[in-house]
């Protein structure tokens, strides 16, 4: 397994639309593989394949927790078949926006019907930190961040924000500084 570069916001990348996958085979197992020690080194609770580049539907997630226990979840085109009419504001984070948190509003509980890991269809009724965590993902599958779901004036404080910091790293980069290491985030979906 490798821990593979996460992108970050505003890379162009991360707003492009993921294509379908056509079967769960060894390359694609890998491929889940590699993003869940991704995931786990950064540390987050999910991970979609275009944050690493790869615009593939495909998103790990794990969000064990003292009351929930669901263990690593592998899923290939994830697709929500039901969602709610009662919604929940939850606090998100992404480690595609580093350090930035903010408050979405999304369904309660859905229900997904996606690919596992052996490439056997599933389907799995979400609720609390999941049903946010899985929503938050088949997201980026879209090229949709949280932070397209909240206000512009905030969503473009934060991507100027990041916009600043790429191009401090890459100035510091260009003269040779080290690399500063990165602050410790919360763990987000």
């Amino acid at each position: 397994m490798a821990i593979l570069p996460i992108l970050t916001a505003p890379d162009p990348r991360l707003k492009k639309k993921s294509l379908p996958v056509a079967a769960v085979d060894d390359e694609l197992r890998r491929l889940m593989d590699d993003m869940l020690e991704t995931m786990y080194a950064a540390p987050g609770i999910g991970l979609a394949a275009p944050q690493v580049g790869v615009l593939k539907r495909v998103i790990v997630l794990d969000i064990d927790r003292e009351e929930v226990k669901t263990g690593p979840l592998f899923m290939a085109n994830p697709e929500i078949v039901e969602a709610s009419d009662d919604d929940v504001s939850y606090e998100e984070g992404c480690l595609s926006v580093p350090e930035h948190y903010s408050d979405v509003v999304r369904p309660a509980t859905v229900r997904v019907r996606y690919l596992d890991r052996d490439g056997v269809q599933q389907e799995m009724a979400c609720e609390g930190l999941l049903s946010t965590c899985v929503q938050h993902e088949i997201d980026h599958l879209d090229g949709i961040l949280f932070i397209d779901h909240i206000s512009a004036l905030k969503r473009n404080m934060i991507l100027r924000k990041l916009l600043k910091a790429r191009k401090e790293k890459e100035r510091d980069a260009a003269e040779g500084k080290p690399a500063a290491k990165p602050n410790e985030t919360a763990p987000a979906p």
